[in-house]
């Protein structure tokens, strides 16, 4: 998946309110306010000083004409903050029908309702086959070298989409929960259980009823991210 803009480097000041940062562009020092798409802690991400890259825009209906998109480790790897990233970069995948055990799915339905007034982020249909109900979380914690972490903080919203996948699975469809590590420097997955026990207690549950987990790093620059390869999971 391409950037729809050339991004533009810049120096993070500060990111406060969860969805907005301030920063100085690299190319004219001129100071910026930058829509921050991630509601996560963002531990370990949001550093006054921490290199980034921003997406301009020209949108008249959009309040903040920057997004930003990536952390530059300024070592050669990157983290995609964007949470809503992990959803257009797999749709691509999914549609290709290069994701291991999910390529015989010729339908793929973005944002179908389903469960308690959710949606899940893709269902997949095929002839013959189990409708395949796939969830998706970005991943872009890392604390111990090599090792992606989910979540960043408590989410109540996570463990209720994991009970959800549970039904799926007794109602006699396929459930996968899919983590997309969108760190270039991890190449192991695990989950945060001492950021959220909650969740780590849902998430066992749902693979003891059937609920299947798949983990993919990424491939990312300031062109765009592409889905890579399956990554071990201690998950």
């Amino acid at each position: 998946m391409e950037f729809q803009t050339p991004l533009v480097p810049a120096r993070l000041t500060r990111r406060y309110k969860r969805f907005l940062a301030d920063a100085v562009l690299e190319e004219d020092g001129h100071e910026v306010v930058a829509h921050c798409a991630n509601p996560g802690s963002m531990m370990g991400l949001a550093m006054p000083g921490m290199r980034i890259w921003l997406e301009p825009n020209d949108d008249p209906k959009k309040k903040l004409r920057f997004g930003w998109r990536l952390v530059d480790h300024e070592n050669g790897h990157f983290t995609c903050v964007d949470t809503m990233v992990p959803n257009r970069a797999l749709k691509v995948s999914l549609m290709a029908r290069e994701v291991t055990g999910l390529a015989a799915y010729k339908l793929v339905r973005p944002e179908v309702k389903y469960g308690e007034a959710s949606r899940i982020d893709f269902l997949l249909s095929g002839d013959g086959l189990p409708d395949a109900y796939v969830e998706v979380k970005s991943v872009t914690l890392s604390r111990q070298k090599g090792l992606g972490e989910f979540p960043d903080s408590v989410t109540k919203r996570g463990a209720k989409h994991l009970a959800e996948l549970s039904e799926m699975t007794r109602q006699g469809h396929r459930a996968i929960m899919f983590y997309l590590v969108q760190r270039t420097d991890c190449d192991r997955f695990d989950l945060a259980r001492d950021i959220d026990p909650t969740y780590a207690v849902a998430f066992d549950l749902a693979r003891k009823s059937g609920v299947e987990v798949l983990c993919y790093d990424t491939r990312i620059s300031p062109k765009g991210v592409w889905l890579g390869k399956p990554l071990v999971s201690a998950a």
